[in-house]
Order: C-alpha cells, then structure tokens, then sequence
C-alpha cells in the first residue's frame, strides 16, 4: 500500500514535470523551476500565515506572481538560445534562492514554518485540472503554432505566427504551474526554507520529462510516476536502494531514449482501443434481441 504522502508528493511532481513540459513545448529550457516553485510556497505561506487568508486565496496569489515573474523573466530570455538560455534560468533560480535566504520576514536561512492545508484530495484535483487543460490544449491549434515554432521559428514568422508572444506564452504558463506546484507543496510540509528550494529541484522536471517523453501530455506524468515510487520499491535494498534505482533508470533510458510514451505509442494506443471498441459494438449488433415479454 502506497502511502498518502507518497501520492502528495508524486502530484507535485507531476505538475513540477508539466510546468517544465509546457515551456520546452515552444523550444525553451528551463532549469529555473525551482524557483518559480519557491516563490509559490512563500507567497502563499505568507497570505496564509503572515496575513490569515484562507488557503484558496494564498494559492490564487501564488499563481498570479508565478505568472507576472514567468512573464518578466521570459521576455528578455527570448534573446538568449540553447545553453546561454539554461544558464539565464539557472541563474534566476539562484537569484530567488539567494533572496529568501536573505529575507528575514519569512525566517531567512532558519526557514517559515506553519503552511498547512493541503491534502491528498486538493493535490489530486489540480493534478486533474491541470492535466485537463493540458489534455485540450493538446489538440488546439495553439500547440500546433508552438511545435511550429520549437521546430522552425523563422519559417513560422513567415506563415504569421507571433514566435515573441507564444515563447513569452509558453514560458508563463510553466512559470505557474510550478508555483502551483509549490503552493501545495508548502502548505503540505508546514515547514519550507530556501535550500529546499535549490538548482537539483530544476534538474527533476526536466529528468521527468526526458524519462517519460516530451511530446506528450501523459508522458512527463508517467516519468514523474516512475520516479516517484521506483524508490519506495527499493527500500528492502536499503543502503543499495540507489544503485538499484539508477540501474533500472539507465536501463529505461536505454532502451527508450525517445522516453517511454511517445506520440507513436499514442497513437497505438488510442488505434488498438478503437479497435477494440468497433469489435464489441460489432458483437453487440450481432446479438439476437431479446424479448422484452416471455411467452406461455
């Protein structure tokens, strides 16, 4: 049996995978997360804490400052390409780390302590509604105008695209769900403080993402899944539990270096349960109708 916060914890992550998902859908890297995540625990900590506010509220204004800070960050990052634009998020993680370190308001270096609220039934509803949004936007034109853009920005420019505006977009969009993500997790922890928050907290969504495939919606949530339990089944091993963890993440890696669900796996799927459909309305249709009176 899975413990409960187990399961808090992979909802996390599966938003953590899908705010990183969402940003790299228009071309861009980000191993900044973290400290968008950072600013979600401590603006809702201090609306709940600091201010009273109900927790609703606190993560309504975690999500609003995610996407202001996404928005002012992504902007001048649209100047910045491959590893100069990693390295620009990298900083801006260390920038927020370094800040609530410093600031004594919400405990500085000692850490903020009384975030409380979130529960296993909270997590699960914004993992489906995050996911539900994903899921429609998936099949939008809006995605198709981003792939265009991550695989040929100049040639997108051309058939009218704003490349500017979906990268800021995109860019965004991640920015809160990772403070979404980090909402949830402060007010499940009760206690948060800025190494918490540090540069590995980035490198996880992007493993979640190349683990379990980047062109997919369920892809990121099945990396984040993997990730999250193939521990808790290595806890026998105990000192060895790692080495056993890593060789089994190499080994899937591998032997999928696409990841694990991709588009074509996708569309196997969805092509065998469609089959599978047809067959049993075909049965069905066969079948004799029964009377709905019984004879003497």
């Amino acid at each position: 049996m899975v413990d409960e916060s187990v399961l808090v914890f992979m909802g996390i992550n599966i938003l953590m995978a899908w705010s990183f998902y969402v940003i790299q859908l228009s071309g861009q890297f980000s191993f900044g997360n973290a400290g968008f995540m950072a600013l979600g625990a401590y603006v809702s900590g201090i609306a709940t804490v600091k201010l009273g506010l109900p927790l609703p509220l606190g993560i309504a204004l975690a999500l609003v400052v995610g996407a202001a800070v996404g928005g002012l960050v992504g902007f001048p990052a649209l100047r910045l390409r491959g590893v100069y634009l990693s390295l620009a998020t990298i900083g801006f993680g260390f920038l927020v780390e370094d800040l609530f370190v410093n600031l004594e308001y919400t405990g500085a270096q000692v850490g903020f302590y009384g975030l409380t609220g979130t529960t296993l039934a909270t997590v699960g509803a914004a993992v489906i509604v995050v996911g539900a949004l994903l899921l429609r936007l998936q099949q939008s034109r809006l995605a198709r105008s981003l792939q265009a853009v991550r695989e040929r920005e100049v040639v997108a420019g051309t058939l009218g695209l704003n490349a500017t505006y979906l990268k800021v977009l995109s860019f965004t969009t991640g920015a809160t769900i990772a403070s979404l993500a980090g909402a949830l997790y402060g007010h499940y922890t009760y206690f948060i403080s800025p190494e918490l928050f540090g540069f590995f907290q980035s490198i996880w969504p992007v493993f979640y993402v190349a683990l379990g495939g980047r062109d997919t919606v369920l892809g990121p949530v099945l990396g984040a899944v993997i990730v999250t339990l193939l521990p808790e089944e290595f806890q026998p091993l105990k000192e060895w539990r790692l080495l056993g963890f890593g060789l089994v993440v190499i080994a899937l890696a591998a032997v999928r270096p696409e990841g694990l669900y991709t588009r074509h796996v996708q569309r196997r799927i969805l092509s065998a349960a469609g089959g599978l459909l047809a067959r049993v309305r075909a049965t069905r249709q066969r079948e004799p109708k029964m009377s709905g009176g019984s004879e003497r």
